[in-house]
C-alpha cells in the first residue's frame, strides 16, 4: 500500500530546511513533489492518506552500535560476586549471560530490541552479536526477528578467543556463512580478547566479503594493558598492522583510552568510531573525546536501550565536562550513521525510512534552532508514525507488523528462563 502524508511539516534531516508540503511514499522511492492539491485521480490506487497537519516529518533514525543479545538482561538478579572493575563487569555478568544465550533466548531479545527500536524511530540497527553456546544459525534468527518487525539491519557475531579457539573458529564459520547471503561486517569483541591467528582470519573475510570489522576499542584501560604486555603495542597500533583500519566500513566502538598517536592513525584512515556515552558511565570507564579522531564519528546505544534520541542528548551533556560538543555537532553524530552506510552502499537506510514527530512546542522550531530542540525538547514519546522502507510500520506508537502483547508476554518467559541459567 502507498502512503500519503499530507500538509506535513518536513524537515531535511541534512541541510534542516524546513518545508510544508505532501509527501507521497511507496516501497520504491519517496516523492517530495506531491501537487499540494490532493485528488483521488492524483493519488495511485491504493493510497493511504495520514493527516500530519502541525507535525514534523523527517528520516527515520539509526542505531550505529547495539547489542540485542542483552536485551533481556533489564532487572536481573545482581551477579553473586561484585564487580570490582570493568574486567569483572564483563567476566560476571556480560560473558555469563551470553553463554547462557540458546535460539529461542535470542529471538526473543531481537524481536523486543527491533520494536523497541522502532517505537523510538529507527529503523536500521548496527548489530554486534555474542551467544558462545549457540553460534550457528544466531545471525540468521536475529535476521529473521528484525526483517519480521520491520527493521532494517547491518550484523555481525563477535568472535572472540575467551572461551578458547574452537569457539573462536565457530564465530569465524557463523560469520562466513552469513556473508554469504546478507550485507553485513566481521564482528570481533576486543583486542585483549582476540588471538593474532583470528584477527588474520578476521581481516581475511572482509576482504573476501567486501566488508569491516566491527570490534570494541580501548574501552577501558585494561584492553591497552593487556595488548601492550602480549603484543608490545597499543591496541590502535595492532589494528593498524593487522589491517583493520583499512576499510571505510570497519567500525570502532568506544574509543576511549587512546594517545594522540593513536588518535593520529585513526584521523588519518578511512574507519568510523561509535561513541556510548551512557554505557560508559554505567561501567565507570571514562568519558568520550573526540579530539583528534576526525569527522567520522556516529552514536550507538551499546544495548543500554533502543532510544537513539536518549543517547544524542548523553553524548551532548557528558561532553560538556569531557568533550568538544555543541548542539549542532551532537545532532550531526547523531546522523552520521546515515553517511556511514550510504558512503559504503548498505541498503535499508533510503529515503523512504521516514518518522512523523507530535512535537507540540511552547515555542517556534525553526531550522536556526533546531538543534537545541533536538536536545533539550524532542523525545521518543513525541514518535507517532514511523515508516520502514516504504512501508508503515508504526501508526499512533503501535506497531502494525507483529503482535507487540504477545512478543513481549514470551520475552518475560524467556527472559526468565535466562536468568534461571545463570543461576545454575
Amino acid at each position: 500500500m502507498n502512503l500519503l502524508l499530507k500538509n506535513a511539516t518536513y524537515i531535511n534531516w541534512n541541510t534542516l530546511e524546513f518545508s510544508v508540503r505532501n509527501i507521497l511514499i511507496t516501497q520504491e522511492k519517496t516523492s517530495l513533489d506531491f501537487p499540494e492539491v490532493v485528488t483521488k485521480t492524483s493519488l495511485p490506487p491504493d493510497t493511504e492518506i495520514i493527516d500530519c497537519s502541525g507535525k514534523l516529518v523527517t528520516k527515520s533514525f539509526a542505531v550505529g552500535h547495539h547489542h540485542a543479545y542483552s536485551a533481556l538482561a533489564m532487572g536481573m538478579p545482581a551477579p553473586e560476586k561484585s564487580p570490582q572493575n570493568f574486567h569483572e563487569i564483563l567476566q560476571y555478568v556480560w560473558w555469563r549471560l551470553d553463554k547462557c544465550l540458546d535460539a529461542g533466548i535470542i529471538e526473543s531479545s531481537a524481536l523486543v530490541t527491533a520494536m523497541a527500536c522502532l517505537k523510538a524511530g529507527s529503523t536500521f540497527i548496527i548489530d554486534h552479536h555474542a551467544s558462545p553456546m549457540a553460534v550457528k544459525g544466531s545471525l540468521e534468527i536475529i535476521a529473521k526477528a528484525f526483517e519480521k518487525v520491520g527493521v532494517s539491519h547491518l550484523l555481525c557475531y563477535e568472535v572472540s578467543d575467551r572461551d578458547g579457539e574452537k569457539i573462536a573458529r565457530q564465530g569465524i564459520d557463523e560469520t562466513e556463512r552469513y556473508l554469504r547471503h546478507h550485507q553485513g561486517l566481521v564482528g570481533l569483541h576486543a583486542s585483549f580478547t582476540v588471538s593474532d591467528k583470528t584477527m588474520r582470519q578476521a581481516v581475511a573475510l572482509t576482504k573476501i566479503h567486501n566488508t569491516g570489522i566491527h570490534i570494541h576499542v580501548a574501552e577501558d584501560g585494561y584492553d591497552q594493558e593487556r595488548c601492550l604486555r602480549e603484543h608490545g603495542q597499543r591496541v590502535i597500533g595492532r589494528l593498524s598492522k593487522s589491517g583493520v583500519l583499512n576499510s571505510p566500513k570497519t567500525i570502532l566502538v568506544h574509543c576511549l583510552h587512546l594517545d594522540d598517536n593513536e588518535r593520529e592513525l585513526l584521523r588519518s584512515s578511512p574507519v568510523w568510531v561509535a561513541q556510548n556515552s551512557e554505557s560508559n558511565l554505567n561501567n565507570n570507564v571514562g568519558h568520550f573525546r573526540s579530539a583528534g579522531l576526525g569527522n567520522n564519528l556516529m552514536l550507538g546505544t551499546d544495548g543500554m536501550h533502543s532510544d537513539m534520541l536518549r543517547s544524542a542528548k548523553a553524548a551532548f551533556l557528558t561532553g560538556q565536562q569531557s568533550d568538544n560538543i555543541t548542539s549542532e555537532s551532537a545532532y550531526r553524530r547523531f546522523r552520521n550513521v546515515h553517511r556511514y552506510l550510504s558512503e559504503n552502499n548498505f541498503e535499508g537506510d533510503g529515503e523512504n525510512n521516514l518518522v512523523v514527530l507530535d512535537y507540540a512546542s511552547p515555542t517556534p522550531v525553526t531550522c536556526e534552532n533546531f538543534s537545541a530542540h533536538f536536545i533539550y525538547g524532542l523525545t521518543a514519546e513525541h514518535v507517532t508514525h514511523v515508516i520502514s522502507n516504504g512501508k508503515l510500520v508504526v501508526r499512533n506508537r503501535k506497531i502494525l507488523t507483529v503482535n507487540e502483547e504477545e512478543i513481549l508476554e514470551e520475552s518475560r518467559r524467556q527472559a526468565a528462563r535466562l536468568w534461571d541459567r545463570m543461576a545454575l
